[in-house]
């Protein structure tokens, strides 16, 4: 069964050696500006055997930033930072793309440069706290987008393709999930708006076609994936339509031959099983807490093209060569997953090693 991940395959416009990819993960550790760093471009590079690269969240624009130390992708610094990660990444033989994560109203002044009230389809707080340098702190009732505010950020995610590309990467995946801003235009208790962006379904779903037209147009189809997560509550989100918003949405996006489409699964397999149907292309598939085996059995079944690894890829570097010679995994320590050094980061081993 597991011979069905090491057929090569394709993702748009980037060959695949394999179907195993690594899932973008939040780390928090780059400059406060949101510089890559050298230890960014090694903990990348370590992992370059996957047969694709989703990097972490990547702020489109300065409103985008939600958590400190989060990288982003819109000033010349940015892409000289990540220039270093992309050609260590391609030095070693891998392919990364970076994903552009507006995290909207799920964020804090204090975690910004410019401690400006974040921002979201409607001005609805989210429940819970916020980690800060302060320690937590209940989360701010964000501002509301105007129309031409929407239109704008639209034209943030297009530039911020635009310098991934001048980075060096392979292309780009637009954060459509775990509700960010572009999940908070989806669900109905986070968009109340009246206008085009808001109400109806096709409404509802605007915003994350428009970001997908413009970056698709912007560096390629070919280039551009996209990641959503149909029922996921994180973050705040409640969603009662997802069989329709869902197919929707999906059909919406079908036309424009992006390069994949990202599911991470939250266990609606009926759900799962339409979205594939009506997906024309690559379409890379998350079932975060199961086995590789199977994850395997969907590759083998055809239910994905590509399947994506979170926590196994931060603790194991080499963990293509370890599934293909079964060797045993290293145990992750989630208490390093968020900000830190190279702890937990670049000091996994091998199993070489």
């Amino acid at each position: 069964m597991l011979n069905a991940l090491w057929n090569p395959t394709v993702a748009g416009d980037i060959p695949l050696p394999h179907r195993l990819a690594m899932a973008p993960m939040t780390r928090d550790r780059s400059t406060p500006e949101g510089i890559p760093t050298e230890l960014n471009s090694e903990y990348y590079a370590q992992r370059a055997s996957h047969a694709l690269i989703i990097t972490e969240g990547t702020q489109p624009s300065a409103d985008g930033q939600g958590y400190p130390l989060t990288p982003g992708i819109y000033t010349e610094e940015h892409i000289t930072g990540w220039r270093k990660v992309t050609d260590a990444v391609h030095k070693a033989g891998g392919r990364i793309v970076i994903q552009l994560m507006h995290t909207g109203r799920m964020s804090h002044p204090d975690n910004t440069l410019h401690h400006r009230q974040p921002v979201a389809p409607s001005a609805i707080q989210p429940a819970g706290t916020m980690f800060t340098a302060s320690g937590l702190q209940e989360m701010p009732v964000p501002r509301e987008l105007s129309t031409e505010e929407v239109a704008a950020t639209v034209d943030d995610f297009r530039r911020a393709a635009a310098a991934a590309i001048a980075a060096g990467a392979d292309g780009v995946e637009i954060h459509g999930a775990n509700g960010y801003l572009v999940h908070q235009f989806l669900a109905t208790n986070t968009n109340q708006r009246t206008d085009r962006y808001g109400g109806s379904l096709d409404n509802r779903i605007r915003f994350a076609v428009e970001v997908a037209t413009a970056v698709a147009d912007e560096i390629g189809a070919g280039r551009t994936g996209i990641r959503i997560s149909p029922g996921n509550p994180f973050n705040d989100i409640a969603e009662s339509d997802t069989h329709e918003l869902y197919p929707a949405l999906v059909r919406a996006l079908a036309p424009l031959d992006l390069a994949y489409l990202h599911i991470s699964h939250g266990g609606d397999d009926e759900l799962l099983h339409t979205l594939r149907k009506l997906w024309p292309t690559t379409l890379v598939l998350n079932r975060a807490g199961t086995d590789i085996p199977t994850r395997a059995k969907d590759v083998e079944e055809g239910l994905a093209d590509v399947i994506s690894v979170g926590v196994m890829a931060l603790a194991n570097p080499d963990l293509v060569e370890r599934i293909r010679s079964d060797a045993p995994l290293n145990t992750p320590d989630p208490a390093t997953f968020y900000g830190g050094d190279a702890a937990g980061y670049t000091d996994y081993p091998t199993h070489a090693a």
